[in-house]
């Protein structure tokens, strides 16, 4: 295989099995172009599958190169005929997901040039996304940075571990980092160990998101709209955003700002705390969370990969998650999830006496007792189950069917709608109509209601 790579050849010369207008080293038609390109690609592909039995590292190497030389056509609006591909899978199916979701303020490359060069590794906005295993409802819990919390110990990067401690919540991921060795996944892992350990939840999966993440996938998206009360105006110091009240479409480095913001006029800016920030960042996300889960996204097949990819190749993230069939599969089994069952829920928490920390509040264990059991907060609207009495499951009062119109006169006389024959005592003997709205097995049950409509919660636009 290395000589396949390495070997150069003089142009024109006579290379076996391949055709003459293929090894002039002058321009060739596109046809032509694309055949060489998917030679390389097959014979790339043919090389990992027996290199990959060795566990090579350079197999790994050959196939994603051999992935990026694919030129994908997309021929949508072009051919009439097509076949519907098939609904995705979803990988954690009758399963609650937990997934924490770890933003970090890493200055590094186009991080650098937005938020400036800084040395170190921290996080910054840290959220639970809990997303329930009847796929009907997902809850969002930020946790504040500045929580003055227990941080267990940890393994780190050289094969040691730190010794646990009371320190602000972002510091565990610090601490796992190791400091100069920078470590993303053990950074990761005393966080999820931290969280762990805090709430009893157990974190399923992870993620990690840089700034310019947030960027490839709003800007994936086509920007997120969002209705805003009033206008915000950032500090210019700190940062470059300006947006009028009403309605808003940012696109990638307005969001970045948007979230980063802490310093300004409008929407708690003014308080320049970050306990108002992460009301604005939780706004954000549902705002998101609703378009990601729109028909208009879902129902397009290549805006979705086009947006996971933008997703998965802007972040660290474990096995499952950076898999973007599972995260397709995911997303299409919530499809039909009520949006204003996404809800955002703040840690509670008190000011400590140092004015630059906070504690959780004891109501804090009732949230995640309560996310641990996969139990829904109480302004979630669940669908109910169809009654086990109901006309499609028992058979039917048609014609022809039992309790129809030769059981009591042309008109059902004293059957009841799921066709059963009424008593004397239930009926009035004409209209079959139960007394006292009896709801009996087998007998009519009372409508559900209509949800009432939806308040929009602060930002989202209707």
């Amino acid at each position: 295989m290395s000589d396949f790579w390495t070997e150069v050849r003089p142009v024109g010369e006579i290379i076996p099995g391949v055709p003459r207008h293929a090894r002039s080293g002058e321009r060739q038609p596109r046809h032509v172009r694309s055949w060489r390109k998917m030679f390389v690609v097959r014979t790339a592909a043919m090389s990992v599958i027996g290199t990959l039995a060795f566990g090579s590292a350079a197999a790994a190497t050959a196939y994603h190169n051999a992935i990026s030389q694919i030129d994908v056509q997309d021929l949508d609006g072009l051919v009439t005929e097509v076949v519907e591909p098939k609904d995705p899978s979803d990988p954690f199916k009758d399963e609650p997901v937990n997934l924490l979701l770890m933003g970090t303020d890493i200055r590094d490359g186009s991080n650098a040039d937005i938020g400036g060069v800084v040395d170190g590794m921290r996080s910054d906005t840290t959220m639970l996304v809990h997303i329930s295993a009847d796929r009907q409802w997902i809850e969002v819990v930020s946790i504040p940075r500045d929580s003055m919390l227990a941080i267990p110990a940890c393994e780190l990067p050289d094969g040691s571990r730190s010794a646990p401690y009371t320190g602000r919540f972002n510091s565990a991921f610090s601490t796992g980092s190791g400091g100069a060795a920078a470590d993303m996944r053990y950074a990761a892992a005393c966080t999820i160990n931290t969280v762990n350990s805090l709430t009893g939840v157990t974190v399923s999966n992870h993620a990690v998101v840089k700034m310019n993440g947030v960027i490839d996938v709003v800007d994936a998206l086509g920007g997120v709209r969002m209705c805003l009360p009033e206008a915000l105006h950032g500090d210019p110091r700190s940062a470059r955003i300006d947006l009028e009240a009403g309605e808003n479409r940012l696109d990638g480095k307005t969001a970045i700002q948007f979230l980063r913001v802490r310093k300004g006029t409008g929407l708690g800016l003014e308080m320049g705390s970050d306990l108002a920030r992460i009301e604005r960042q939780q706004m954000f996300i549902n705002a998101t969370l609703r378009q990601m889960l729109s028909a208009e996204t879902l129902a397009d097949p290549t805006k979705t990969y086009r947006l996971i990819n933008a997703a998965l190749g802007s972040l660290s993230a474990d096995p499952a998650i950076a898999n973007p069939g599972n995260v397709a599969g995911l997303a299409w089994s919530l499809r039909q999830m009520e949006k204003r069952n996404i809800v955002m829920t703040a840690v509670p928490v008190y000011d400590n006496a140092d004015g630059a920390t906070v504690s959780w509040s004891p109501e804090t264990s009732e949230i995640f007792d309560r996310l641990a059991a996969d139990e829904p907060p109480e302004d979630v609207v669940l669908e109910t189950p169809e009654p086990s009495g109901s006309p499609s499951e028992s058979g039917g009062a048609g014609p022809g069917g039992e309790g129809g119109a030769d059981d009591g006169g042309p008109d059902g006389g004293a059957t009841d709608q799921a066709g059963e024959a009424a008593t004397e005592e239930e009926s009035d003997g004409a209209t079959g109509d139960t007394t006292d709205g009896a709801s009996d097995e087998g007998r009519p049950v009372e409508p559900k209601p209509s949800p009432s409509p939806e308040v929009l919660p602060e930002g989202i636009c209707a």
